[in-house]
């Protein structure tokens, strides 16, 4: 009974996500161009950000972040036949695949690199709102992550930025099976939410792109609202999050 209550209101959400993104995909484009909404109308320096701006910066690291989440995403499916594992992973990947695109879409339109300038170290952009000071569990170091994101070298395991999962503990996931693989699932991307929520509540505060900050206001609420669908979830396999 628990877990076909805890599926109902997870397919609730994730339509209710799965809409606002349908729904916000054209107005986003137009308005990082500075067409949609009439603010900044024909003055490209109000629209467009620098390099170093929290704008790139997020669009760059977030970029990073989502491509971690949806690795993880596709090895747990592979990992379980459990169904609301498997279709959680399949909501999540699939948001964060489209917000990726959207994020480093942004930075070709405002033709900035996806390399942070002078190897500014990730999360640089947040200073003043502490976040760049937290250490997540990891980060991906992937190959991803070097394409589109940020031109640091990797810490400790590969870390990188809040809440990702380092290089063992993605091994690990890809050597679990079953339970045991969800609920590591669960762990990981707990901490991999927590992490981007706080990155999405700073540029929320800091971007000056009306569509990125949107978009950022939109994770926060997505990835708030799958984190109590994962409490219920490892709550149900007789876990819960990572101190």
């Amino acid at each position: 009974m628990e877990r076909r209550r805890t599926r109902r209101v997870r397919r609730a959400a994730g339509a209710a996500v799965a809409l606002a993104l349908l729904f916000a995909g054209a107005a986003t484009v137009a308005s990082a161009r500075g067409d949609g909404d009439g603010s900044g109308a024909g003055d490209a320096s109000v629209r467009v950000p620098g390099a170093s701006s929290a704008d790139a910066g997020f669009a760059r690291d977030m970029a990073v972040h989502h491509q971690q989440a949806v690795e993880m995403s596709f090895i747990v499916r592979d990992r379980t036949d459990d169904e609301d594992v498997r279709r959680l992973a399949y909501d999540i990947a699939n948001t964060q695949a489209n917000q990726r695109g959207m994020l480093l879409g942004w930075l070709d339109l405002w033709e900035l690199p996806k390399v942070a300038p002078g190897g500014e170290p990730p999360m640089a952009w947040m200073a003043g709102t502490g976040g760049h000071e937290h250490g997540g569990h990891g980060s991906g170091g992937t190959e991803a992550g070097s394409e589109a994101g940020s031109g640091a070298g990797s810490g400790a395991d590969g870390v990188l930025m809040a809440g990702m999962a380092s290089r063992s503990e993605l091994a690990r996931l890809n050597r679990l099976d079953g339970e045991r693989a969800e609920v590591f699932f669960l762990q990981l991307m707990t901490d991999h939410h927590k992490g981007g929520v706080d990155m999405a509540e700073a540029c929320a505060s800091l971007c000056s792109v009306p569509a990125e900050q949107r978009l950022a206001r939109g994770m926060v609420e997505g990835q708030q609202s799958e984190l109590g669908l994962m409490r219920d979830m490892l709550a149900e396999r007789g876990a819960e999050p990572r101190p």
